[in-house]
This record gives structure tokens, sequence and C-alpha cells, in this order.
């Protein structure tokens, strides 16, 4: 009868132990990953949806943002809450509109204690990360666990760096914001350089060499923008995590021009909005309206944390999973003070986008409206007396009190039917809408608003030093308090 030796018996139960516990400790980090998403929100400055490849412009080059949609899925009506810097990054971190944040207006920071969901990541054990533009206060910095100013002159030259350095043991959340494509313009070998006649004149734009260089120079930062997404996806594909990755491409407002940056027309308010996650995000195309106030609560359902009561936006996972789903029959944004006083309020529902404007008594300016070859020519133009009408825009004084387009038969949104007879039915119930949220989420007119810091060209020059910030919009209700979200669901 053969015998085994004690020792040999000791070893072979050790080798099958530790060959059962790595394999444990394998299968358990596969259902991590597959379970907990590492998450790369890659943050573009001042690009309108308009202007990427995926979504049909023929000229700009974008063939990494447009490889991201091709394998995942495009949002065609993605909304911002704002199209302003620093309002709409908090309103993205915090999932909440403008006037509910604490910081509704350019420059102004996030109150201490503000919910952040990259914080509620960081709590539930994520590497975060934030690299390139901040722009929402030092009360934000909890939210990370490494915050770095970026690199080079659109500020994403540190993005694989920080991947690449990165702990190997936890998920990771990046928040990627670049300074692409903020004036001034910069110009590097990152990105092909555009001729102006390679370019495409909006009817609201002057068609003149000024604005066609100025415009050349802007897509040159869209593409290097885009550079920069692939340079993120190849290191995400050579540590082979890709694949767990949710990869969501966006913008925090509109290009800046005129009668885009700060404005409720799509050129200001409508963001690119790709979304890569392979388990998660079915090929495709949907036109399902979302707000940017819902990245915190999908990204919070995909990693499986609660969403904190405060966040008012809802999770469109189920719009990952298929195209034709909806979450939200309505979205709302606003434009505030921008160094020009402004409270406008916008809906947007079905094929509808109303815009409610409640300082009509003054033009209705932002300082992209008359900076760089865009405006010169512009203002030029007026100067003339040879604007058309759709050029006038951003000299209206007074400016509608309402205005009602139709998204699918006005691209640009020009031909206002506020006044038609025939639209009254649909005008009403944008009304209704609009003063629903309003009410509901503690909206206000400020009775002493945030005053223009600037004059105009041709006006006398104001005092910077002299300026003061005003009443908030929402101050007066304690908006800050109030966490509920609106309609969100029509009948």
């Amino acid at each position: 009868m053969s015998r085994v030796c004690p020792w040999k018996t000791d070893f072979m139960k050790n080798t099958l132990f530790i060959a059962v516990v790595m394999l444990w400790f394998a299968t358990a980090g596969l259902s991590y990953a597959a379970d907990r998403p590492n998450v790369v929100l890659l943050l573009a400055d001042d690009i309108s949806q308009d202007d990427i490849g995926c979504y049909g412009h023929p000229t700009i080059q974008t063939p990494h943002i447009d490889a991201l949609a091709a394998s995942g899925m495009r949002f065609d009506n993605a909304y911002l809450t704002t199209s302003s810097c620093s309002p709409s990054r908090c309103s993205i971190i915090t999932g909440r509109y403008p006037h509910n944040t604490g910081a509704p207006e350019l420059h102004t920071e996030l109150p201490s204690g503000s919910v952040l969901f990259p914080q509620l990541l960081k709590d539930a054990g994520y590497y975060t990360v934030l690299s390139g533009k901040h722009h929402m206060g030092k009360n934000a910095n909890v939210a990370f666990s490494k915050i770095s100013k970026g690199k080079g002159p659109g500020k994403e030259g540190d993005w694989v760096q920080i991947l690449e350095k990165r702990p190997q043991d936890k998920p990771f959340f990046c928040w990627y914001a670049s300074t692409d494509a903020h004036r001034d313009w910069a110009f590097s070998d990152e990105a092909p350089k555009y001729e102006p006649d390679d370019v495409v004149v909006p009817p609201y734009m002057v068609d003149a060499p000024k604005t066609r260089e100025d415009l050349a120079s802007y897509y040159h930062e869209v593409s290097r923008f885009d550079h920069y997404v692939g340079q993120v996806v190849a290191e995400l594909k050579r540590q082979q995590v890709f694949d767990d990755t949710l990869v969501i491409v966006m913008a925090d407002n509109g290009r800046p021009f005129p009668r885009c940056k700060t404005r409720l027309y799509d050129s200001g308010i409508k963001t690119p909005f790709v979304v890569h996650y392979p388990s998660e995000v079915t090929k495709g195309v949907t036109d399902s309206l979302i707000s940017s106030i819902d990245i915190a609560a999908t990204v919070l359902d995909l990693a499986g944390i609660e969403k904190d009561q405060r966040i008012q936006g809802v999770s469109f996972a189920p719009i990952l999973k298929d195209t034709s789903a909806r979450v939200r029959d309505v979205v709302f944004a606003e434009h505030n003070w921008h160094v020009y006083r402004n409270h406008e309020r916008l809906v947007r529902f079905g094929d509808w986008l109303y815009i409610r404007n409640n300082f009509p008594d003054q033009p209705n300016l932002c300082v992209e409206a008359y900076l760089g070859g865009a405006g010169e020519d512009l203002w030029a133009a007026k100067a003339a007396n040879e604007l058309t009408e759709p050029q006038q825009n951003v000299f209206l004084n007074p400016c509608p009190a309402e205005e009602l387009y139709h998204t699918g038969k006005d691209h640009d949104q020009l031909n206002n039917l506020a006044t038609n007879p025939e639209t009254q039915q649909v005008l009403e119930k944008a009304r209704g809408l609009l003063t629903q949220w309003t009410e509901q989420t503690g909206d206000t007119i400020p009775a002493n608003p945030t005053p223009d810091r600037d004059a105009p060209p041709g006006s006398p020059a104001k005092d910077r030093k002299a300026f003061k910030y005003g009443e908030l919009p929402g101050a007066a209700s304690g908006a800050t308090d109030i966490n509920h979200p609106g309609p969100i669901r029509l009948p």
C-alpha cells in the first residue's frame, strides 16, 4: 500500500487553499469592476453641440469623440441648466439648478456643505481627481483626492499621467475639464489648423473675414479637446480598464460667440453629450431629453450608491439600455448675471422651447457678443446699418418678454411664435410649466439684482472697483434649502 508523506499532504492542502483564495480574489475583482464602474467625465469649455463631427459638422475634425459615439450612445437633446461657466459646473457637480446651488452667477462659489456627487463616490471608496479648469470655489475641493491645474494651452496635458499614477486598488473618478475652447485662442501641434474657407457661419453672425478667422481658431481648439479625449481613451485601453469605465464627453456651455454663450437658445444651452460604457450602454442615438443635473444621479445609480435627497436630477440609466426610454419630459434652464444683468428662464418639452425674459428692458448682452473678430464684424455691421434680422438679436432693446420656438422646424430658433394665434395653447402650457417650476424650486427675481459690470462698446467705461454683486436668484426664498425638482414627467 502506498502512503503519502504528511508534509506532501500539507503542501497540497496549502496549495489548494492558496489557489482557491486567488481565484476568489480574481472573481471578486471582476465583479467589483463590473458593479462599480470607473468614471471619466471629459468637460469641454464653451463648445456648442453643432460643432462636433458626430453631430453633423462638415468641417471640424473630432474623430475620437465620433468613435466613442459610434460604439456608445449619442444624446441629441442633452440640455445644460445654464450657459455660463462657473454656474454650469456648480450645477453639474451638485445635481441642482443654479438658483438652488447658491452659486447661480458668474464667479460665485458653492457654499460650504453643498452636496457633491464626486464626494459621495470618494466616501464610497473611489479615488477622485479634478484636473484642468475648476471654477467652483474652494468648498468643492473636499470632493477630490487630488486636484491639478492641468498642463498645456488647454489644461489637458497631465490627464494621461494622472491615470498612469492612480491607485490600482480603487475604482476612480476623473473630472477632466479643459479650457478648450475658451477665449483667448492658443495654437499647438495637437490639432489641425483650419482655413477661413472651412468654416460654417451661422445666420446670426456676419459672414465677413474677421468672423471666419475667429471661427477657424475656435475650430482648432475644439479639435485639440478631441485629441486629448483620444489620449485618455488610449490610456484606458492600455490599462485594460476601458470596458469597465463610464466615459462621458460634454461641454459646460455653448461656443463663445454672439447669441451663443450665456443665451438660452440651443447654440448656448444644448451640449454635445456622448456616453460610452459597454456593459450598460446600447449603441445608438437617442432624442430623449436629459438635463446636466441628471449626471450626478446617473453616476451614483451606476455605482450602486444611494442618491442624496438634495440632488434634483434623475438617473438616465434606463436610456443607456434603451434609446427610446424616457426619464423626463421637460428640462429647465436659466440665464443669470454674466457680466451683464439678466434673468431669463427656459422650458423645453416635445419640440417646443419657451423663454421668459424677466428683464426685457435692456439688450441681452454678454461679453462674447463683442469679443474677437465675430464681435467686431457684428458691431461694425450695426454701425453701418447692415444687420439682417437674425443678426440684430443682441441689440434688441427692449427684448421680447416671451419667445416660443418649434425646434424641429427652426434649428437656430429664429422664428419667434409667441404672438402667433395658432400656438397660444402651447404657449399657455409652457407658461404653466415654467410657473410651476419657479414655485416648486424657489426661484425668485432679485429686487436688487447684480448690475452690469462692464459697459458695451461705445459707452462710457464702468468702474470695476465699484462693482458689487446684488441679490442672487433664489436667495429671497431660501432656495439652497429647497430640494424639489419641479416638473419632470407630464401627465
